[in-house]
């Protein structure tokens, strides 16, 4: 009698032991996972930044052309000021709307300086055969493209965590530890006709 108390005992030990390496397992990997998924969202900030100090620069040297539309310029003052306003933290990305304000907002931006870049280069040339303007062309392309890699880096990035948060036995564990699935991007409207920031 006293035996089969103690297999009873030990058998129960083994099950909890063996939940709480599961546990901790699942647990440990979906704070890796959820880390990552900051770090790439990180990324793509930064490559947002990087675009928006590019602005005063462009604004600048394009301002030196006396006679430049001022209307094109303040669009595009406006919209970096609007898309340097809207913050959005790892911890906001499972909110929609702040999402969208804060997409909406790059998006702007992108588009009104596209258009000064379209601008200069019709109505501009000499302007725009400048070597200051030519290579905040360059510099704004790459960045464009970063902003591209880093953007596909995190929908990777979360489909990964989103993976793990659906499956067994993690899935357990991610309700219980407050692991919620994250939003990855989605095309914008028109997003399959690449912006026209070419330097021809």
């Amino acid at each position: 009698m006293r035996s089969t108390g103690s297999i009873i005992v030990l058998v129960l030990v083994l099950i909890l032991g063996f939940g709480g390496c599961v546990g901790c397992g699942a647990y440990n990997s979906l704070v890796t996972q959820d880390e990552s998924v900051n770090q790439a969202w990180a990324d793509v900030e930064s490559q947002y930044q990087r675009r928006a100090d590019l602005i005063p620069n462009l604004v600048a040297t394009v301002e030196g052309a006396a006679d430049f539309e001022q209307e094109t310029l303040t669009q595009v003052t406006e919209a970096r000021t609007r898309a340097v306003n809207v913050t959005l933290t790892a911890e906001d990305l499972n909110n929609p709307q702040a999402v969208e304000q804060y997409l909406n907002a790059q998006q702007q931006l992108g588009a009104a300086t596209g258009a000064l870049i379209n601008a200069v280069r019709e109505d501009y040339p000499e302007l725009g055969a400048t070597e200051a303007f030519r290579d905040l062309q360059v510099q704004l392309e790459g960045t464009e493209n970063r902003i591209s890699v880093a953007r596909q880096r995190y929908n990777e990035v979360v489909t990964d965590y989103n993976q793990q948060v659906r499956r067994m036995p993690t899935a357990l564990f991610a309700g219980i530890f407050g692991f919620d699935r994250r939003t990855p991007f989605e095309a914008d409207a028109g997003a399959e006709d690449a912006p026209d920031v070419s330097f021809d």
